[in-house]
């Protein structure tokens, strides 16, 4: 079993040092590492935005536009503050989340009416945590907090709601939300602490 997982963690380590190899090139813009970079990551981080915007055309062109700050930003990349995926992962959520919230402005600007989701009956995003080794340990971590301040992070990570939204869809006030949020993270980054 231990050798099993010594393997996995090496293949990470070799995964990490090439991603951060790629991600250096890049900075000097060499197109074919960046081509390299794109096929080693695009399905998952393809994965991180459609889960945020629930629509594939969107998705796309999110997906597009984090690879363009992933090409813009590579020389700002440094290895000993996050893996190289985590960063990345990091740019294309933002991009999502920003996407996100100017089509929320431009359905509302457009029909002068509040904007009203769907209801969501895909699965929640904390059932999807299981498909690596760090999504199982942070699964873990999420399952300490109390139901509300695990609701309330997993709603503003993975949906994008604003402290705002999220008090005005639970009816709590917001600087309940707020320390639910402050205090769940804290708790979640000593549990993630090696």
């Amino acid at each position: 079993m231990s050798s099993g997982n010594d393997r996995k963690i090496e293949e990470k380590n070799q995964r990490n040092q090439e991603l951060t190899e790629l991600l250096a090139a890049c900075a000097l813009n060499d197109q074919k590492a960046f081509a390299r970079l794109y096929q080693m990551t695009s399905a998952n981080l393809y994965g991180v935005v459609l889960r945020i915007l629930n629509r594939e055309a969107w998705a796309e062109d999110c997906l597009q536009e984090a690879f363009v700050k992933i090409w813009n930003n590579a020389e700002s990349y440094r290895p000993y503050l996050a893996a190289p995926m985590t960063w990345m992962m990091t740019i294309a959520r933002n991009q999502a989340l920003d996407q996100l919230r100017r089509r929320r402005r431009e359905v509302m600007e457009s029909d002068g009416h509040t904007f009203l989701e769907e209801a969501d009956t895909d699965p929640l995003p904390l059932d999807n945590l299981t498909q690596s080794d760090e999504g199982l340990r942070l699964k873990a971590c999420l399952e300490l907090l109390n139901e509300n301040q695990r609701q309330m992070i997993a709603l503003a990570y993975f949906k994008g709601l604003t402290h705002d939204e999220l008090a005005n869809q639970t009816d709590a006030p917001l600087g309940t939300v707020k320390t639910w949020i402050r205090r769940g993270l804290a708790q979640l980054r000593r549990c993630l602490e090696p």
